[in-house]
């Protein structure tokens, strides 16, 4: 662990455990040392405060001529195949004294990917658009994988140094001063981090002990060992130093259906004790997000009720259900969302697929969530990284879908029972798309990657033609934010939009309910879903309780009873009436209206 102390030294560790050897390899003022490591207990190395500022350094196992960099090392400055530098925590002043953390419950999300959300790609260029999510009204911010990846450019899902910030993004000097910016702004920060599995160049993890478990394979390669104390030391010790060392408020757990785990306490289990270990210890709310495919709430039950204990977890589910309904897609995943009841379940039970037939994986799927589960355990959204990247040709709904149909999908997501995210740029339609794209030094790796996107798209139909190079440059720069769309007149009024209906929710308590029987959705619709009334409140169950009603015309005209007392909160469209209780829309629009409770209740 290449962490200084405030001797501004540190020791040199390593767990080698097969090793018979293993010496430091230092670059000292230009000059290069060997540093015999001692053997210690459980298959640690170690010399004593063999490390200070400016050092690079490797490990050399057993007669390598070449080191290696250390497995938990905190900087790559070279990359991921250079040798390693000690990192110095001091290095920004911290002004988030008087940050007390944020809870998820009420809150907002925002999604975004340090390389191309501002055209600087750096942390800087973010904190220099924070005040843009402040004036929106977001709550958290969640970036997308820093850590250490082979090349410039990535998504950041194929990390391998799990320890080190991304050097291309301003390192973990810049990290710091991002998280500090942001909490001075009030807004918490989430980091997507990956635990279940490694990239496929850079990862030289193997070399040092059994950190994969080679008997066992994902989508992406061989799963981690998550069987061996260390490695899962290894894993906890990561989800740590983000909490203890960055500031961080929350972690976003990648495809945790890919952890592959029999230990007695699963690693979600253990990962969910730790923190709320930090948490109670820093004195702050901490928060897991799980993302999963396998629409289980044990996830997020409690552990005393034999559940996880996550704070939350994402529904896929959801989303598949507003894109369906606004896009009319119907091709693989979207297929058994192209109703007009998929989108009323998804907002009263949480998942569609509870047990029922999936026919993309040709079998039964999911589990029900108990109804006592708050709904604001759900992560929900209408686009993200994922279901916009990918597609083939990365392309966001506003491609597809006027600025009128935007609107409803802005509605459907942020008016949900659930935690809305959003996705950058989606506030205001931008145009730009987010496309899949690498940098790997290695052409053979580049082609293998470009390949293996090819044949994931045969799966949905999609036209393989329009599939950009994930190597070119180009993809990489077409995917960066066009921040002059902000001012343009249609971009404008979507961004006037969203602003609104977030200060709505957190103006109308009945939109951040979390309870799932005061929740209740129909639909209308021949072919797909048409027609979508949600309500939201108290007043569901008793007379003297307040009702929102979020009512959209997605297709077609549609007139909804809400009462003669409902008034109207937010509409997307001026042509929307209210008469004797009759909410009128034309296609393509939704509006929300509100009856309050009666006074004094």
């Amino acid at each position: 662990m290449s962490r200084l102390s405030e001797s501004g030294r540190s020791d040199a560790r390593v767990w080698a455990p097969d090793a018979e050897q293993v010496a430091l390899h230092r670059v000292r003022a230009g000059a290069a040392e060997r540093v015999e490591l001692t053997r210690a207990d459980g298959g640690w190395w170690v010399a004593i405060e063999a490390l200070e500022a400016g050092d690079r350094y490797g490990f050399l196992i057993d007669g390598d001529e070449h080191p290696l960099p250390d497995p938990r090392s905190r900087r790559q400055p070279d990359g991921v195949h250079g040798l390693s530098a000690p990192d110095d925590p001091a290095d920004v002043d911290w002004l988030d004294d008087n940050w007390h953390g944020r809870q998820l419950a009420g809150g907002v999300i925002y999604e975004l990917h340090i390389g191309t959300y501002s055209p600087e790609g750096t942390f800087d260029g973010a904190i220099a658009r924070l005040d843009h999510l402040v004036e929106l009204g977001v709550d958290f911010v969640e970036l997308l994988p820093v850590n250490g990846f082979n090349g410039e450019h990535n998504w950041g899902y194929d990390g391998v140094a799990w320890f080190a910030v991304h050097e291309a993004y301003g390192g973990p000097a810049g990290y710091r001063r991002f998280v500090d910016a942001c909490h001075t702004r009030g807004l918490a920060v989430i980091q997507d981090v990956v635990y279940n599995h490694l990239g496929p160049s850079g990862n030289y993890l193997p070399r040092f002990g059994p950190y994969l478990h080679s008997g066992s394979a994902n989508t992406w390669g061989d799963s981690v060992n998550l069987g061996d104390r260390e490695v899962r030391r290894f894993v906890l010790d990561n989800l740590a130093m983000w909490f203890e060392d960055f500031h961080v408020d929350g972690l976003r757990l990648d495809a945790v259906h890919a952890l592959v785990d029999e230990s007695p306490t699963h690693i979600l289990q253990a990962m969910s004790e730790e923190t709320d270990a930090r948490s109670a210890h820093l004195g702050r709310p901490l928060t897991l997000i799980a993302e999963s495919d396998m629409n289980d709430p044990r996830l997020i039950l409690p552990r005393e009720a034999g559940g996880y204990g996550l704070t939350a977890q994402w529904s896929d589910d959801h989303h598949h259900a507003i894109h369906a309904a606004v896009t009319g897609e119907s091709d693989g995943y979207y297929a058994d969302f192209a109703t007009a009841d998929a989108l009323p379940k998804t907002s009263t039970k949480g998942f569609f697929h509870d047990g029922t037939h999936s026919s993309f994986r040709d079998r039964p799927h999911g589990f029900p969530i108990p109804a006592e589960v708050p709904t604001w355990r759900l992560v929900t959204f209408a686009q993200d990284h994922d279901q916009i990247g990918n597609r083939a040709a990365g392309d966001r709904i506003s491609q597809t879908l006027a600025a009128d149909e935007i609107a409803v999908a802005a509605v459907l997501n942020l008016t949900s029972p659930f935690t809305p995210m959003l996705f950058m740029g989606e506030e205001w339609g931008a145009t730009t798309p987010w496309q899949f794209f690498t940098s790997h030094p290695e052409p053979e790796l580049g082609l293998a990657t470009a390949e293996g996107r090819l044949a994931e798209f045969a799966k949905m139909g999609w036209d393989e033609s329009v599939v950009p190079d994930p190597q070119a440059r180009a993809t990489f720069e077409r995917s960066k934010l066009a921040w002059s769309e902000v001012d343009e007149p249609r971009h404008a009024r979507l961004l006037a939009l969203h602003r609104a209906l977030i200060r709505l929710r957190k103006h109308l308590p009945e939109l951040t309910d979390p309870r799932f029987e005061h929740t209740l959705a129909a639909g209308e619709g021949e072919d797909g879903l048409a027609v979508f009334r949600l309500d939201r409140g108290a007043g569901i169950q008793s007379p003297h309780g307040g009702i929102v009603s979020v009512c959209a015309a997605i297709r077609e005209e549609a007139s909804f009873e809400v009462g003669s007392e409902a008034a109207l909160e937010l509409s997307t469209t001026p042509d929307a009436t209210l008469v004797d209780g009759v909410l009128t829309l034309p296609a393509r629009s939704a509006a929300v209206v509100r009856v309050r409770a009666a006074r004094g209740v």
